[in-house]
């Protein structure tokens, strides 16, 4: 699959000057292909340190180099991370795409204490001065917004405000968007994530990133369809989620794709491996992805045959 210049829908909000900056981010991150294999680096502010120590995850994911290691050797979209984790190894490590990740909270204040809210850390002129400064690979922006949360009218008018500086700068923006609050029942329900998807498209987003649709608890990759249209002319990128197997995880990416969507954001499953297992388990869902392998191709990279 292959994406050329001419068949990049340049959002109209991106400025003359910057288009061709715009198209250049977009091809690098799609590697021309039009999909987005996203590899989320946010967590370590977002889960603190549930996701890198215990059973099951391999002792090299302790250390935040780690995540580099994985981004600079195995096939990937783009290494998403807040403004500071790029900039304590980015200087050794610049050959990863990266997307800046605007916004974080921790998981120690649960819901039932306080509805969901995300601090703003950086804004984009800081990335672009960052950019400037720095030399680095800076594709895109990141931001999370929490649907049904008290503070969405702020969220969403940052979110708003943040595509429209970040395309004026030529940068691609992904949403990362949970419903979440009292409000929300089930934040996995596919209609509820069918209008979070048309809520990301009304902002203006490149992409969103979205939990797969559950029906009884269980990801249902077919449902995805539904989340697809709603979302328009944004493309749609799945969360990884909880470890699972990996051959079960990559059916599921598979069928993912099968039904519409444009990508994935995969985390956990990857960098908690060991770095030569989470290279090749990145590089199946890449050519899933972003080549358009088969299943049977996947597996055969995964296990390095």
């Amino acid at each position: 699959m292959t994406l050329l210049k001419n068949k990049i829908l340049v959002p109209a909000d991106v400025p003359r000057r910057a288009r061709r900056r715009y198209t250049n981010n977009y091809l690098a991150i799609t590697k021309r292909s039009g999909r987005l294999m996203l590899f989320p680096g946010d967590q370590r502010i977002e889960h603190l340190n549930d996701d890198f120590d215990g059973k099951d995850i391999h002792p090299d994911d302790q250390n935040p180099i780690h995540f580099f290691n994985i981004a600079s050797r195995a096939k990937i979209g783009a290494f998403a991370a807040q403004l500071g984790l790029i900039s304590r190894y980015g200087m050794d490590f610049r050959n990863i795409d990266y997307i800046v990740k605007l916004n974080s909270k921790t998981n120690l204040v649960s819901v039932k204490q306080k509805e969901s809210f995300s601090s703003v850390l950086t804004d984009v002129e800081q990335v672009y001065q960052f950019e400037k400064d720095s030399g680095l690979k800076v594709r895109g922006v990141g931001y999370t917004i929490y649907l049904g949360s008290e503070y969405e009218p702020q969220m969403l008018r940052t979110a708003s405000q943040i595509v429209n500086k970040a395309h004026k700068r030529g940068y691609v923006v992904i949403f990362w968007i949970y419903p979440r609050g009292k409000a929300v029942k089930n934040e996995h329900e596919p209609h509820l994530l069918a209008g979070a998807a048309g809520v990301a498209c009304c902002l203006g987003a490149d992409f969103v990133k979205l939990n797969c649709p559950q029906r009884k608890g269980k990801c249902e990759p077919a449902l995805l369809h539904k989340t697809v249209v709603a979302a328009g002319r944004t493309k749609v990128i799945v969360a990884g989620g909880e470890a699972k197997k990996p051959e079960l995880f990559l059916k599921q990416v598979q069928q993912q794709l099968e039904v519409g969507a444009s990508g994935n954001a995969i985390g956990r499953n990857v960098h908690q491996k060991r770095l030569d297992e989470a290279v090749r388990f990145a590089n199946a869902i890449y050519a899933l992805t972003v080549e358009s392998k088969s299943l049977t191709e996947a597996l055969n990279i995964y296990h390095g045959h």
